[in-house]
């Protein structure tokens, strides 16, 4: 089989699996899991045929995957591929770029760059931000709270990049009570032990309250959030950032999904302020419904984390605003082109369309599971709905029942330190009727649980 029938072959498989996926299993079967094993043979001495291992792949493989491309996929946030994202990847992967900078890749290179230009018009974020385009909120939430720190301790005349931290003036971080584990797995790598973070108390939707909010100044870090994870709610930056400049403070915000609520005029006064920081993150892979993985760490200051990030060396010297100096990748695929392809297809009706419509999707579910009996626990004011039975341990019987059921997937958490199970809107492929038939099925579930 030559290279062009392999790929062939693979986009054949490709086209057949999303073909499927909205009859598929929203997570696998036992039998489909178990089939897995059959990946566990011994290295082999002598290669199998390409075609074989493709195969392979698809046979044991594809079965075996969560349905998160398909419409009835409430876990986690993640929304499907849009097909031109979809598209404009396969053709990323054809170029095989090291898109560090536009040395190695011109083409990659002026994608992003006007990538990074409609990110922040979208969004509308100061335009001087830079923006980097890395594998995830986490990685890029590092880059962000690096230069931070760098920028803080410049301002008190530490120089980081020759001194370390050995020596240097303490700072101080402020989070959430609710913050997400990645701000603090961000933190501890970065050296801000978990210990000393001062956390930020919340109120009953997880929101910082300004009048409980600790005291800031030039040596503090701020953390807040734009969509917290359980419940989609919004701190109060029109409050808070302004006390925040005032003190000197950095504030970044994680608005992993939640910053996408700034491109929908209904939902934009949720974000009122939030274009007062001085970073943000935000991903293409959720909301943006770009392919895995996408990410965006923006910052005010271009120069703050181009400087904390680069990576120039005397063989590969770059633009300031090079990816492989605005991201901790040097070496990298073009992450961003999808997301311009994304935002190219949709423009700006398309992403606000997209925002209204799975917020408006997000209330529907969540009515129609109160009328069902079940106890909704937060506010619904984006794609997020928190539920909870009639019991903890009803909640999980009834969560696992869905997802025995193949229709549905949804995830459970802990809220306010019970059990709960949360779902979560964001698929381009979701219609109204996956929203019905998802209420209809957990219902029904509710029922014949309190039955037995």
């Amino acid at each position: 089989m030559t290279e062009l029938d392999l790929l062939a072959d693979a986009d054949a498989r490709a086209r057949d699996y999303v073909a499927t996926s909205s009859a598929r299993r929203a997570y696998p079967d036992p039998d489909a899991i178990a089939a897995l094993n059959g990946f566990d043979e011994p290295l082999p001495t002598q290669g199998a045929a390409p075609e074989e291992t493709l195969a392979m792949l698809d046979g044991l493989g594809s079965p075996a995957t969560v349905a998160s491309n398909g419409p009835r996929y409430f876990g986690f946030v993640k929304g499907a591929s849009l097909p031109v994202a979809a598209a404009a990847e396969r053709l990323v992967l054809a170029w095989d770029q090291s898109a560090a900078s536009a040395v190695g890749a011109p083409s990659a290179a002026a994608v992003e760059r006007i990538a990074a230009r409609w990110i922040t018009e979208i969004l509308d974020l100061p335009r001087e931000s830079a923006v980097g385009f890395g594998t995830s909120a986490s990685a890029c939430t590092i880059g962000c709270l690096t230069a931070a720190r760098r920028t803080l301790l410049g301002r008190l005349g530490w120089n980081f990049d020759a001194d370390g931290l050995d020596g240097a003036p303490p700072l101080r971080v402020v989070i959430s009570e609710t913050a997400h584990i990645t701000l603090k797995k961000a933190l501890r790598l970065l050296g801000f032990g978990l210990e000393r973070v001062v956390l930020a108390p919340v109120d009953g939707q997880g929101r910082v309250d300004p009048a409980r909010l600790p005291p800031l100044d030039d040596r503090t870090i701020l953390c807040l959030q734009a969509g917290e994870v359980n419940t989609g709610s919004f701190d109060p930056f029109a409050v808070i950032l302004p006390r925040a400049r005032e003190a000197g403070a950095w504030v970044h915000v994680d608005g992993a999904f939640g910053l996408w609520a700034r491109a929908a005029a209904a939902s934009r006064p949720l974000t009122e302020g939030i274009d007062l920081a001085d970073s943000w993150t935000t991903d293409g892979h959720k909301w943006l419904n770009t392919p895995y993985d996408g990410a965006m760490s923006i910052c005010r200051d271009s120069g703050a984390l181009a400087a904390a990030m680069n990576s120039d060396a005397a063989y590969a010297t770059s633009e300031p605003d090079a990816q492989k100096n605005l991201t901790l990748e040097f070496s990298r695929r073009a992450r961003g082109v999808a997301i311009w392809a994304a935002l190219r297809s949709l423009g700006r009706d398309g992403v606000a369309a997209l925002v209204d419509r799975h917020r408006t999707q997000a209330r529907r579910l969540g009515e129609g599971l109160a009328a069902a009996g079940f106890e909704v626990l937060n506010d619904v004011v984006l794609n997020q709905v928190l539920i909870r039975a009639n019991s903890s341990e009803q909640t999980e019987r009834v969560r696992q029942a869905a997802a025995a059921s193949g229709d549905i997937w949804f995830g459970p958490t802990i809220w306010q330190g019970a059990p709960a199970a949360r779902l979560s809107v964001c698929s381009w492929r979701t219609t109204d009727a996956d929203i019905d038939r998802a209420i209809a099925l957990l219902a029904r579930l509710l029922r014949a649980d309190s039955a037995r």
